[in-house]
Formats: C-alpha cells, sequence, structure tokens
C-alpha cells in the first residue's frame, strides 16, 4: 500500500536541497513531485519507507507536512 506525504518549505533552494536527498536516499524520480510556485514537496511511498522520508523531509524544517 502507498501513502503521499506533502511538505512545504519557505524558499526554492530548500525544496531543491530535500529533492537531492530523497534522490539520494533511493526514492525514484517518478514518486516526488515538485510544486516550485508553492514551494511544496510530494513524495509517493510504500508504507515501509514512510519513516525514512518523513525523516528526511522534517531535516529540512518544512513549515507543513500532512
Amino acid at each position: 500500500m502507498t501513502e503521499a506525504v506533502v511538505a512545504t518549505y519557505n524558499d526554492v533552494t530548500t525544496v531543491r536541497n530535500v529533492e537531492d536527498d530523497l534522490r539520494a536516499t533511493g526514492i525514484p524520480m517518478e514518486e516526488i513531485r515538485i510544486d516550485n510556485d508553492h514551494f511544496k514537496v510530494r513524495v509517493t511511498i510504500p508504507n515501509v519507507t514512510k519513516a525514512e522520508v518523513l525523516e528526511i523531509l522534517k531535516r529540512h524544517k518544512p513549515t507543513e507536512v500532512h
């Protein structure tokens, strides 16, 4: 089963850094969606990797995660 997690950040530079970290962890490109206009990162993940993805997203101090 998969789930989507969305994090919002303060700027596009942070969004790019988050994307780089997710890819370096092995998250496939097609599972990562970037909204540069609203500084959001959406990751579709299997439940088994949710904790790891949340740790990466939170490391970059999001203003919101849901």
